[in-house]
């Protein structure tokens, strides 16, 4: 039986997940993800070498989706939880009507770790109180701090975006290299770009290697105008190429959503697994096979990315916590004093939260289906049949359909139909 319990906001946790960083390699864990196996293709491919024109219009979607991971960090669920754990703090409020730089900082650093931002400065009046994070961020956000009647005492600067974690999420959606630059001066840790002028968009080459790139303004923390430069390499966008310019756009838009997906199964999992495994008050109620002792451990873990856990003891069923409508589970042993004790299977994604980042970072409608049961849509009512493939109609809009195969929680197939805008924008 399933015990549902009360989880963070749908919008926070696809915030979380969203702002993920893949680099989760080495934390020990045992775990190792399996292949997700796709349907057939969006459109069929030209068995072409990639032409301009298609390198063009691949890169050009990415960095539409680029943008789009970037304005994650101006203003979305994810914004409005950092301003929200800043302008609520207690704490913080307390140390600026003490004028107490010292509690001030405490209580900085205390939201620094709840991981929702990467920067804090606290100025009272022209005075700065406080100035936590390190120098490298993107799209500052300004604020007030209200006093306990009610009338500002301090404002607020604050970044959920640093340049590192906006660069690796970046670079895993459009697998390829992403550029930082302030005016001709290429930020360390970014893509190393030739030194001088560089139109906004084009074709360069870097050690006898051709990229397509395009590049757009987003600012820097806490002030400053950067350029973000999204590159590919032309002969990579070839899978991609279709026979129009459309096809090679739906194709594009296919492999983003399948990538969505696959990274809920994928690296940054780990951390979440390995919570689990190293879990101390879940080894012992696993050992002792008790059902309420495992409840309430799974209980205390779901608090964390997690949305649904379920925890075995060989064939027996402890525990199964979390929400009915849950997508890409993960599997992995439990060990106790070196002997395996029982096993469990997790997600940090539920199908409502996949439709959204499909949305919001890409622009996609999705209907998910188990069996011919409908489990999820972006449309109410969804459509009586799920298109499989290619051009599709539904309340007077045209769309391009694509379905590939996943798998719903604990392990039932699971087919997501990804439902691409036409024409897009």
């Amino acid at each position: 039986m399933v015990t549902a319990v009360s989880m963070p906001s749908i919008a926070l946790r696809v915030a979380v997940a969203a702002a993920a960083i893949a680099g989760l390699a080495g934390c020990g864990s045992s775990f190792q993800p399996t292949p997700v196996a796709h349907a057939g293709d969006a459109s069929e491919t030209a068995p072409l070498n990639p032409t301009g024109e298609c390198a063009s219009t691949v890169i050009h979607a990415l960095g539409d989706i680029a943008m789009r991971v970037y304005h994650e960090g101006v203003a979305s669920a994810r914004t409005a939880s950092a301003e929200s754990l800043i302008t609520h703090s207690l704490a913080l409020r307390e140390a600026i009507e003490e004028d107490d730089p010292g509690a001030a900082r405490a209580a900085g650093q205390a939201l620094l770790a709840t991981h929702h931002m990467t920067n804090l400065k606290v100025l009272v009046g022209s005075q700065t109180l406080l100035d936590l994070g390190g120098p490298d961020a993107l799209a500052p956000l300004h604020g007030t701090i209200d006093g306990v009647r009610g009338a500002p005492i301090a404002s607020f600067l604050t970044s959920v975006w640093a340049d590192r974690g906006f660069i690796t999420e970046t670079n895993g959606i459009a697998e390829g290299g992403t550029a930082l630059r302030a005016g001709t001066t290429s930020i360390a840790g970014s893509f190393p770009l030739p030194p001088g002028e560089l139109p906004p968009q084009g074709v360069l080459t870097e050690h006898h290697v051709s990229y397509r790139y395009t590049s757009f303004p987003v600012l820097g923390y806490p002030a400053g105008l950067l350029r973000v430069y999204l590159l590919r390499t032309i002969q990579s966008t070839a899978p991609l190429c279709g026979h129009t310019e459309e096809d090679t756009l739906v194709n594009t838009l296919s492999h983003i959503a399948t990538l969505i997906y696959d990274g809920e199964a994928g690296r940054r999992t780990l951390t979440q697994i390995h919570r689990v495994q190293s879990n101390q008050a879940l080894l012992r109620a696993v050992a002792e096979r008790s059902p309420a002792a495992t409840e309430a451990a799974v209980k205390a873990l779901l608090h964390e990315h997690i949305v649904r856990l379920r925890v075995l003891a060989g064939s027996q069923l402890l525990s199964d916590v979390g929400g009915p409508y849950v997508l890409a589970p993960v599997t992995a042993p439990l060990r106790l004093h070196g002997r395996t004790i029982g096993s469990f299977v997790l997600s940090i994604q539920d199908d409502l939260g996949y439709r959204l980042l499909a949305q919001r970072l890409a622009g996609l409608d999705v209907l998910m289906n188990v069996g011919e049961r409908v489990v999820m849509s972006s449309f109410d009512p969804p459509p009586s049949v799920a298109p499989g493939k290619g051009p599709f109609r539904y309340d007077g809009h045209t769309y391009r359909a694509f379905s590939f195969n996943a798998k719903a929680f604990p392990s039932m197939p699971l087919k997501i139909t990804v439902l691409i805008p036409i024409p897009y924008s």
